[in-house]
Order: C-alpha cells, then sequence, then structure tokens
C-alpha cells in the first residue's frame, strides 16, 4: 500500500511561524517513521498563494502579486529546509500544473450538475472599476466599532464578519466609498454532494482525530449550504466560463487541490498516487482552523468529478500553539518566527523537539522561553545529550576507542528486554500518529540507560568484564537511541552515528535490536550533541522578542531618496563573486545536496546546493559560478556550507548563472557598488531574500539593474526567464 503524506499549505504573505511548523514538522516526523518502516510514501508540502491576503500584501510591500509570491515562496523553502524538512513534492498553488488540475475538477463538477450560478449583493469601488473581495474593504465593525476592521474579521474583537456589515465601509485601494452592487458568481452545490459526502464520511472518520469528527458532524448536522467558489480579484487561477472573464476561483477551491497540483508539478507518475484509492493511503495534517476545508469542501469536490480520485484515509489536527501566553500573530508580529529561529544560533533539532514534545495534540499549548530552556537543558542535555557523550568518552578512554566483548548477566538482559517492548510500543504509536507520547517514550529509553550507566559505574568499576559489558549494551543502546530520533532529531541523529563510525545512508527499523554493533567495531570521538541555554542566553532572547512590535516586512522600502535604487533592489548587502567548482560528491545525509569545494582566487570553500536532481557530478565540475560569499554558515545535514551558489528556477527546470569573468572577480550592478565591498558583513539567509533577483531574458537581474562583471552580463544560456535563488 502506497501512503500520500500532506501537510496544510502555510499561507505565503509572511515568514512562517513556530505555529505553522508544528503542522509541517508533525508531517515530516510521520512521513521520517515511514521511511524507517520501509513503507512506499510520498510526502507534500508548499505554499497556498493565490487570494485577497497575497494582493492587499503585495500593495503594502510596493510589488506585483506575482513577486510577492516569488519571494516570500523563496523564504519559506529556506525556514522548511533550515529546520530540516524533507519533502519529497515541494510546490505552490500559483503552478501551472495545479491550474491544469484545479480547471479539469471545475469542469467535471460542472459537467455533472455540482456547479450553480447565483446573483448577490457585493460592495463595488466606483472609483476603481471593480468589486471587492473582503480584504479589499475595511470600516468600523459593527460590534466593537473598532475603525480598521477588515471585511472577513475584526482583529480588535476577533469577531467573523461579512464586508457589506461593516459601517462607513472603505475600499483599501483608494479609501473611497463603495456602494452595493449585485453581481453574479459560482457555487459548489454541497447540498447535492451531501449525501455522497456523508457515506463516505461515516466509513473515513473513525481514524480522524477526535477534534476534527466533532466539527464535521457538527457542520453535517447543521446542513450543508451552497459555498461560492469564484471572486473578484485579479491574482487567481482564472474561471474558464463566458462572463467570468474578471473573476477567479476562491483560494479555498484551488489550495486543497494544490497538494495534487504540487505532485504533478513534481512527480510523473502523479496520477497513479491520485487515482488509485485501493492502493494508497492518503494521510493529512493540518491545524484546526483548516478542518472543514479537508473533512468536507475537498472530498466533495473530488467526489463529485466521478474520476476516481484518491480520498483522505486517515487525519491528524493539531490545536493551536500559543505564545507566551497570547496568540501567535503575523499582521501583529507577535511570537517566533522561521527567520528569527535560524537568526537565534540554536540548533534546530531543539525547535524540532520542543516543538513535538509541547505537540497541541488534544488542546493548546504555549511556547514559553522559560520551557523552552528548561526542556532544551534537562531533557535535551542532560539526558539525551548526556548519555551519548559520556557513553562514547568511556569507550575511547578505556577501549582504545573499540567495541569491547559482551558478557551479559540477568539485569543486562532484562533492560534490553524492557528497551525492545518499548521500541515495539514506540513504533505502534508512530503509526497511530501519536507523535508526543511516542516521543515521550524514546526519551523515556534515553532516562533508563542514564540510570544503567549510573548503576553500573563503567568509570570506576574494578571488574573488566562487567566494564565491557555495560558499555557495549549502552553502544548498542546510543545505536538504537539514533534510529528513533531520526524522525525528531534528525542532525542529532547524524551527529550520533557519526561518532559510533555507523556509515549506512539509510536507517531502517530493521536495524533496532539487541547487540547489532559487534565487538571490534572502531568508534570517532565524542561530540557535544546540544548546548545548554544559560540564563545570559535566555534574558537575551526574552529581551529581543519583548521589543519586537513591527510586523515582518522583509524587503520593505523606507522613503529613503538615498541609494534607492539598491535599496529597491536589496543588492547593497550582497557580496557577489565568480567562483570555479574543482571538487563534487553527494552529502552522505541528503539525497538531493551536493557538497562542492570552490575556488574563489584567493581561497577555496566548502558550499552545498540542492543541484543533484538537475546537475551530474561530472557536469559541475569546473563550471564558473556566481557565488554569494558573505552569507553566514550554515550546517546543513552535518555539513557546513560557507556561501552559496545561485542558480535559476522556472518551472521546475533549474540553471546555475555564470560569466566570462576570471575567478575571484566581483559581480555588481553599477561601479559604485564596488566602493563598499570591503566594508560589507555576514548576512543571514532573511537579509539575502529582500535582494529582489531573477533572469529575463537570459540576463539576471537585481531589481532593474543587469548584474555585471568587467567582462559581460551574468547570464544563463537554456532558461530565459524564472527567478533567482
Amino acid at each position: 500500500m502506497k501512503i500520500l503524506v500532506t501537510s496544510a499549505l502555510p499561507y505565503v504573505n509572511n515568514v512562517p511561524h513556530l505555529g505553522n511548523l508544528v503542522c509541517v514538522i508533525s508531517a515530516d516526523v510521520y512521513t521520517r517513521f515511514l521511511r524507517l518502516m520501509k513503507k512506499d510514501v510520498i510526502s507534500i508540502l508548499g505554499t497556498d498563494e493565490h487570494g485577497t491576503t497575497s494582493e492587499t500584501k503585495a500593495l503594502e510591500e510596493h510589488m506585483t502579486t506575482k513577486e510577492l509570491c516569488d519571494k516570500y515562496f523563496k523564504i519559506h523553502k529556506q525556514v522548511y529546509d533550515w529546520f530540516e524538512c524533507d519533502y519529497d513534492c515541494f510546490g505552490r498553488t500559483s503552478s501551472k500544473q495545479n491550474a491544469e488540475v484545479t480547471i479539469d475538477i471545475f469542469n467535471r463538477l460542472n459537467d455533472n450538475g455540482f456547479i450553480c450560478e447565483d446573483t448577490i449583493e457585493q460592495l463595488y469601488c466606483e472609483h476603481d472599476k471593480r468589486f471587492l473581495a473582503d480584504r479589499f474593504v475595511e470600516g468600523q465593525c459593527p460590534i466593537c466599532k473598532y475603525e480598521h476592521a477588515r471585511g472577513d474579521q475584526c482583529e480588535n474583537c476577533g469577531n467573523l464578519l461579512n464586508a457589506t456589515e461593516l459601517l462607513n465601509p472603505r475600499c483599501k485601494i483608494c479609501q473611497s466609498s463603495p456602494i452595493l452592487k449585485k453581481t453574479k458568481h459560482l457555487f459548489i452545490d454541497l447540498p447535492k454532494l451531501a449525501p455522497e459526502l456523508q457515506e463516505w464520511m461515516d466509513n473515513a472518520k473513525k481514524k480522524w482525530s477526535d477534534n476534527a469528527r466533532t466539527m464535521t458532524d457538527a457542520w453535517m448536522k447543521d446542513g450543508l449550504q451552497k459555498r461560492g467558489i469564484t471572486r473578484d480579484l485579479k491574482w487567481g487561477i482564472h474561471v474558464p466560463v463566458d462572463g467570468y472573464e474578471d473573476k477567479v476561483f476562491y483560494s479555498w477551491f484551488d489550495a486543497p487541490i494544490g497538494y495534487i497540483g504540487i505532485t504533478k508539478e513534481n512527480r510523473k507518475d502523479w496520477s497513479d498516487w491520485w487515482h488509485s484509492p485501493n492502493d494508497v493511503t492518503l494521510v493529512q495534517f493540518m491545524g484546526k482552523d483548516n478542518i472543514p476545508f479537508h473533512t468536507i469542501l475537498f472530498p466533495a469536490f473530488l467526489i463529485g468529478t466521478r474520476d476516481n480520485y484518491t480520498l483522505m484515509n486517515e487525519l491528524s489536527v493539531n490545536e493551536f500553539l500559543n505564545y507566551e501566553g497570547g496568540q501567535f500573530s503575523k499582521s501583529r508580529n507577535v511570537g517566533v518566527f522561521g527567520d528569527d529561529a535560524i537568526a537565534s544560533g540554536i540548533n534546530p533539532d531543539v525547535f524540532r523537539y520542543y516543538l513535538m514534545i509541547n505537540r497541541p495534540e488534544r488542546s493548546d499549548s504555549d511556547f514559553t522561553w522559560d520551557d523552552f530552556q528548561k526542556k532544551n537543558n534537562s531533557e535535551l542535555v542532560a539526558n539525551l545529550g548526556n548519555l551519548v557523550n559520556r557513553t562514547i568518552v568511556f569507550l575511547n578512554r578505556s577501549f582504545y576507542s573499540e567495541i569491547p566483548e559482551a558478557a551479559l548477566n540477568e539485569n543486562d538482559n532484562k533492560i534490553l528486554s524492557e528497551i525492545r517492548k518499548i521500541e515495539d510500543n514506540i513504533r505502534d504509536l508512530a503509526l497511530e500518529i501519536n507523535i508526543k507520547e511516542a516521543l515521550k517514550e524514546i526519551m523515556h529509553i534515553s532516562r533508563m540507560a542514564n540510570q544503567y550507566l549510573q548503576e553500573n559505574e563503567p568509570w570506576k568499576n574494578p571488574d573488566p568484564e562487567r566494564k565491557a559489558t555495560c558499555l557495549n549494551v549502552l553502544a548498542n543502546i546510543v545505536k538504537d537511541l539514533s534510529i528513533l530520533i531520526y524522525p525528531y532529531l534528525p542532525r542529532a541523529s547524524a551527529d550520533i552515528r557519526k561518532q559510533l563510525n555507523i556509515i549506512k545512508s539509510e536507517l531502517s527499523w530493521d536495524d533496532l535490536g539487541v547487540l547489532s554493533i559487534k565487538s571490534g567495531h572502531k568508534i570517532l570521538d565524542a561530540e557535544l550533541l546540544f548546548k545548554k541555554i544559560e540564563d545570559v542566553d535566555l534574558k537575551a532572547l526574552k529581551e529581543r522578542f519583548a521589543g519586537k512590535k513591527q510586523p515582518h516586512h522583509i524587503g520593505h522600502i523606507e522613503n529613503d531618496k538615498s541609494s534607492l535604487l539598491d535599496k529597491l533592489s536589496g543588492f547593497e548587502k550582497l557580496q557577489l563573486r565568480v567562483a570555479k567548482i574543482i571538487d563534487v560528491k553527494k552529502h552522505p545525509n541528503a539525497a538531493k545536496l551536493y557538497i562542492e569545494q570552490i575556488d574563489l582566487g584567493d581561497e577555496q570553500r566548502q558550499i552545498i546546493s540542492g543541484l543533484v536532481p538537475y546537475y551530474p557530478e561530472e557536469e559541475l565540475i569546473g563550471k564558473k559560478i556566481i557565488v554569494v560569499t558573505n552569507l553566514e554558515p550554515a550546517n546543513l545535514r552535518g555539513a557546513e556550507s560557507n556561501g552559496m551558489l545561485l542558480a535559476c528556477e522556472h518551472d521546475g527546470a533549474v540553471e546555475l548563472l555564470t560569466t566570462e569573468a576570471d575567478i575571484g572577480e566581483y559581480v555588481f550592478i553599477h561601479k559604485s557598488s564596488l566602493e563598499n565591498i570591503g566594508k560589507l558583513t555576514k548576512i543571514n539567509i532573511k537579509e539575502f531574500s529582500e535582494a529582489n533577483l531573477f533572469v529575463k531574458d537570459h540576463k539576471a537581474y537585481c531589481g532593474d539593474k543587469e548584474l555585471k562583471t568587467s567582462k559581460d552580463v551574468v547570464h544563463t544560456e537554456k532558461i530565459s526567464d524564472g527567478i533567482v535563488k
């Protein structure tokens, strides 16, 4: 049986925060467990890009909606990569593939009589000559009288609204007063689909989380209503019906279809997964605010096509993660965002651990910096990290870095037998998507091993046979832990296997078991897995986030006329140089990554890139490339990357930027740019993402300026247009 795993697609109008990442990492953890068990699985993630939120955000940031989505798509991908989220299919709802699937599903629904037309009253801006979707309207809240309520919700009191309910409504674009005007829209006839939907639901919801069943049953009990699937927007998938040329599909219509579109975007065999309900299990992860879209609307679309679609079998819905007693908020910039986590200098495994051990499975949970420090120091450092470090250190000191012979006694066999039972329970919990409890059991094994270590005291035990047996047993427990923590802590898992000198590239549940590391096996030096968060560090984190008031406007332009062109493009922070690739090898811990050695003329560096799907190793050797040389070093799956090469991407194709200039030369947009080269400081991924880099007509640009060297314009050979990343 094949397994499809999807994570709800975070909206691409801002940097994803830790609340978004609960769902994303949960799906990643579950998928990694399935891979350990050798299941045939693919996982899907991407960005939800259509709708009013994108259009209004683009207005705020003074760019087109496509430019905004291109920008935040890159940021989302960088954040998920940093958090070690290893998805098989990563894409976006604005792709041509998603448009193809969405239009096909709509046409089938229409042909089968499940689409109808109705006339409604909607606010219309006479100045801009357009109907206003909800977020293009603001006004006074009819409930709390807040003056800046949106047409869909009042942020002050939290109540959901219709735009027509606002008092003194204003067009958000021109601030004029709109009028009520009749307009036609298309609707999906959910009442007509309700009997078939209920029949499917009665069987499927047995494997849904409780909150999903409760909310869905309430919707069905109240009776389903026709739901509008079109909106008056410019950005979106255009409706293929005469008279609807100025309308697009509602984002909630094409967003869940995006799972299918993203699979099609990444895999030629996408239809084998999405049109094989008897051979594929669909498992979906989401937050509770997305329940009805996945339990009612998305399955209704698919059922109504009569096209044998794979429908959801299992559903895991998390409650909300709150921040220091309040809610995460993108609009008010409350909470920890992905770029904040990257800039903190804290190992991503620590964030992954905290989010999963605090996973809000049955009720809301809270992120607090005090608890974050406590769990890092007492559970990761003092429990797991301490066990691994002491075991490796004692083996190196006492047995010359070799695994000694074991002569097991009754107590040794007892702890190994107990651990095996717990491992079986962890397997069951993981398959039941009980992610938090599985992690608790893993940490329980670590505590048991620490207790065994204390009881046997190998550092002072006078009996060499007991000392040898104890350390042999501990080495094998640590080996098992490296497998068990892999879904949650992929970096720590790789670090443990490195110290144990276990070079097997693919882990398997079958590698768990008693004494599978044989005596005589050589190990390597001990390295700390985790760092303690000191009180002074905690104080600095609290102060930083307590003073955070302004929203994230990555790339936001202040009205400063000096160097305005540079500021518009974000180029003023970048140091780009010409380099030559002199060596390439595949990353031992990541199938899609290369580790490249590059020559910059005056120095050599190591960088890591995701070019495996696009270039064979031999084609990269000797190639001249463009490298960001002032990017902060990053640890990617256990290897350091000191810089980043630039490539152009368009519709799934990727090509390196290149030049005929000499190795080591700087890239500039005008000669004056070179004056500041020596003054540039290290930048992070967030700052890099501010640069508006793209290719047009085979030439590379930053903003409206060509990227140049002393000899030519930075260019591509094959891809004529695309984004640079």
